[in-house]
């Protein structure tokens, strides 16, 4: 059992407050000390999820817990807020950017000094090229490749266990992307015919980067709250986390929509030698994910009938049953490419494994909170929030009520179906 900290809870700092409706968006953390480091497709305010934090711990001792843990910004928060917490995600790279952030506390001095030493070392160092995918030589031109590639080497030929060699290899993260000439925008996936305005030299980036994360260190320098735990675990098991811990939970899951969140780091895996190509993928990271897009569920890796049959669908199995069917249907219109019937089975089967593992994570009484916003593919709607709700009850919990912040797929310019939308935060009692 984790020891509370109350006494430390809620500390004299200046955390600025979330955009009111903004807690689904990564808006508010682009000018958060930290949050800001690197940008993850999936993030939501840290300014919001320190505001659920804050006003929880008002009440009762807090136990923070966060299974979609992503780049760490539930984490954070928490020990912004002086509050015990733990995360876990099962992307590889994801997670070290999460554990990069949480180093924000090493020593200021220390770090620069690792900093200074790697980019005089790349400074110096001559690039070898011939070794990169294809896919990076589309997104560098040979100038930018050539400075990025002897930060990468110098970065390696300093690398430790110390949480400086964590920092030096995340700022080099941090600007792959805004050092790019091409379309890399971290909302998106690749778009190599694209051109960017505006691109910074890799150098300047670098220290760019580094003085930034300097900044922050300092202004949280001697922080005396509890360090989060974090481990690369699946939020279906929770292996590697304690039973009967946690009280609240602050998260947001991935959303039914076919966002593919392995192909959403593909610029970065590639270039840090983690995956040669497209293929890599599926085996090095999709496999670990929970399923939220249509690549995760070709025809031949799902039985269906068997997916829809599981006890833990129980609670939703006709309703789901009907719309797997209908998208089934639907698809063979549209030329038969995407596999949303499988992928919507699939996935609250998923979730419904996540609710029973939070079940297992969660003392009585907890509260849980997840971001999450509706679907419709195909045109088809599904109730996300509804049937997440009831797979939360079947697991355990005692009830659940739903807080609109926005509505989504209002501006129907380009769109491919014309179902209103809407996303906030689906609160759970148990």
């Amino acid at each position: 059992m984790l020891k509370s900290h109350q006494t430390a809870l809620f500390p004299e700092m200046d955390l600025p407050h979330f955009s009111e409706g903004a807690s689904g968006t990564f808006a508010d953390n682009a000018r958060l000390p930290v949050h800001r480091w690197f940008r993850y497709s999936a993030g939501f305010s840290g300014a919001w999820a320190a505001d659920v934090i804050r006003r929880e711990g008002k009440e009762r001792d807090v136990r923070v817990f966060d299974p979609f843990a992503g780049s760490g910004t539930t984490l954070i928060a928490a020990e912004q807020c002086g509050a015990e917490c733990w995360g876990i995600d099962p992307h590889p790279f994801v997670a070290r950017v999460a554990q990069g952030k949480l180093a924000y506390r090493t020593s200021p001095d220390v770090f620069v000094d690792r900093a200074k030493r790697v980019l005089a070392s790349a400074r110096r160092r001559t690039p070898a090229l011939d070794s990169y995918a294809p896919l990076i030589r589309k997104c560098y031109t040979d100038d930018a490749l050539a400075q990025l590639d002897c930060l990468r080497r110098a970065v390696e030929a300093q690398a430790d266990d110390s949480e400086a060699s964590l920092l030096v290899w995340l700022a080099l993260a941090a600007i792959l992307r805004p050092t790019s000439h091409v379309g890399t925008a971290n909302w998106q996936y690749l778009l190599p015919s694209r051109r960017k305005a505006r691109v910074q030299e890799p150098f300047a980036a670098f220290d760019d980067m580094t003085s930034t994360m300097l900044q922050d260190m300092r202004a949280t320098n001697g922080l005396d709250t509890p360090r989060a735990k974090f481990t690369v675990d699946d939020a279906r098991s929770c292996e590697s986390v304690p039973a009967d811990t946690f009280n609240l939970v602050v998260t947001s899951p991935p959303y039914p929509n076919n966002y593919d969140y392995a192909d959403a780091t593909r610029l970065e895996l590639t270039f840090f030698g983690e995956i040669k190509g497209w293929g890599d993928l599926q085996d090095n990271i999709r496999q670990h994910l929970l399923r939220s897009c249509t690549q995760h569920v070709p025809d031949h890796a799902v039985d269906l009938p068997a997916i829809l049959s599981r006890a833990d669908l129980d609670p939703i199995r006709d309703e789901l049953t009907s719309v797997c069917k209908e998208l089934g249907e639907v698809r063979l219109t549209r030329g038969g490419k995407k596999t949303y019937h499988n992928l919507v089975a699939c996935y609250f089967l998923d979730l419904a494994e996540v609710w029973h593992a939070l079940r297992r994570m969660c003392s009585s009484p907890s509260r849980v909170c997840f971001v999450i916003g509706d679907s419709a593919p195909y045109g088809v709607y599904v109730p996300v929030i509804e049937w997440l709700g009831k797979l939360a009850l079947s697991a355990g919990f005692k009830s659940f009520h739903f807080e609109k912040t926005r509505d989504r797929n209002t501006k129907w310019k380009n769109r491919k179906h014309r179902v209103p939308l809407c996303e906030g935060r689906l609160w759970v009692e148990g």
